[in-house]
């Protein structure tokens, strides 16, 4: 049985032969697939199931694709992947910085919608999940800084004072691997492979869109970042004593 037979992907779009080719895409990637044309259907099947992840038309009729998946993200952490056929890359940054944790362009390959998806869906811990006994905790892998932990295991970001701080797939990605290397410097090229996983022309822009959500979370000043340093004419470095715990 493949890894993923099991998740359920929920697809937003108004057009019909979109939604057709996405169901026929996915389900034979081996997904379950649920879609809907717009946010009233959308939001009854985040009610009504549990889905790994959404993937959700920018332009839909009527709706703003963006206001949706800034709904979404106020509930919950779900990889969010926007759709668009407009090759605007304002939209693109502004969708990423508000909630979504990719973006593709229509037309795409299905190949690499396949491969994104996938990547995602890595990258996330399945929402059925159970909570984690107490005492099964001491066997996580778990890195602190500065009075923050980050659970490798339960994919948790906890403050200082104890409570949790709800990051996406991406945002918790792009944090580990610089936490995992600090006082390394990273280029663009770099980070991008290690929250991507695979090869694909995503740009730059992508990262520093994360960065500045990650800053917004994390830092005491954001304007003056304490932990994500930017080096200039290489890309960023993570700048704090990093303990395993």
């Amino acid at each position: 049985m493949s890894e993923n037979i099991r998740q359920r992907l929920l697809v937003v779009d108004d057009e019909a032969p979109m939604r057709e080719l996405l169901q026929d895409l996915l389900e034979s990637g081996g997904y379950e697939v649920i879609t809907v044309a717009n946010g009233e259907g959308m939001r009854l099947a985040l009610q009504e199931h549990a889905c790994s992840l959404v993937i959700l038309d920018l332009r839909l009729r009527g709706e703003d694709g963006m206001q949706l998946a800034r709904e979404i993200r106020t509930q919950s952490s779900i990889p969010i992947m926007m759709l668009t056929g407009k090759g605007d890359e304002t939209d693109r940054i502004l969708g990423l910085e508000l909630a979504a944790d990719d973006f593709l362009m229509k037309p795409f390959n299905n190949r690499e919608l396949l491969a994104r998806v996938r990547a995602m869906l890595r990258r996330t811990t399945e929402l059925s999940t159970p909570m984690v006994r107490k005492e099964d905790r001491y066997s996580h892998e778990r890195l602190s800084f500065d009075g923050w932990v980050m659970d490798l295991t339960s994919r948790e970001l906890l403050r200082p004072d104890g409570s949790s701080e709800t990051l996406t797939h991406g945002e918790f990605v792009l944090l580990e691997a610089l936490v995992k290397s600090p006082n390394r410097a990273f280029s663009r090229d770099q980070l991008l492979e290690a929250t991507r996983g695979y090869n694909t022309d995503v740009f730059d822009r992508t990262i520093d869109v994360l960065i500045l959500r990650l800053r917004r979370k994390i830092e005491p000043n954001p304007r003056q970042p304490r932990y994500i340093r930017t080096e200039r004419g290489i890309g960023y470095i993570f700048s704090a004593t990093v303990m395993q715990c």
